[in-house]
């Protein structure tokens, strides 16, 4: 089978990591969450107090940037890699709301950015790749070969977060969950560097109304359709 990139874009809360992780393991390529890697960054800028009801000390975060080591290690007995900053396996940490609240911000920061994109990019180097995040077919990999911008309505993605928190035990309100969508829309859609925007030559696929079996099936099939493209064209 002919290996390819494939870029996934959207909005927050659209499961662009869950379809994305489920897409790498059926064509059985690396997946890459780059939404975990801006999250790792941002419980750093927490854990070290760069952060107070706010973003205070942006020049201290960017000198401590070359001591930031993320790295996705495979969890055999859960089928799927985990996030570790230095060192430490942090995948729930930074799943937390409160981490939510400031990834957004985190990822405004050029210097951030530009560090996590070279790692990014050599991740993708050898193809066989799914990632997903906010500047994949943008920025990260402008020449990939299937880019996929996923879109919902805002109550369906807010309903959807909603749930998960609570399923995770968080304590919040719906209202609480709807303010922070929409506030990650706008800072996502207005940063300077790399904003969230669809590739001109991206597939949008809206899931407002798609259960996730519907949504898989449905992403496997343009996935395929585009591999075999590729090998027809070779």
């Amino acid at each position: 089978m002919r290996n390819i990139t494939i870029a996934i874009d959207g909005y927050s809360s659209t499961g662009k990591s869950t379809l994305a992780k489920q897409l790498a393991k059926a064509l059985e390529y690396v997946y890459v969450d780059t939404g975990a890697m801006y999250r790792a960054v941002t419980l750093f800028a927490m854990r070290n107090g760069f952060i107070a009801n706010g973003i205070e000390n942006i020049p201290a975060l960017v000198r401590l940037l070359p001591k930031i080591q993320l790295k996705f290690v495979r969890n055999d007995k859960l089928k799927f890699s985990e996030m570790y900053l230095n060192g430490e396996n942090v995948e729930k940490e930074i799943r937390q709301m409160e981490v939510s609240q400031y990834v957004s911000r985190i990822a405004e920061i050029e210097q951030v950015r530009y560090k996590l994109v070279d790692m990014q990019r050599e991740m993708g180097r050898d193809k066989a790749i799914v990632m997903d995040g906010r500047d994949i077919g943008t920025t990260v990999f402008p020449d990939a070969d299937l880019k996929i911008f996923m879109t919902a309505s805002l109550q369906a993605r807010t309903t959807r977060r909603y749930k998960e928190l609570l399923e995770k035990g968080e304590e919040v309100t719906y209202e609480e969950v709807l303010e922070n969508v929409q506030k990650r829309d706008y800072i996502d859609t207005h940063r300077e560097f790399s904003p969230l925007m669809k590739a001109e030559d991206a597939i949008v696929f809206d899931n407002s109304d798609m259960g996730l079996k519907e949504q898989f099936e449905r992403l496997e099939s343009i996935a395929r359709r585009y591999i075999a493209k590729e090998e027809g064209s070779s």
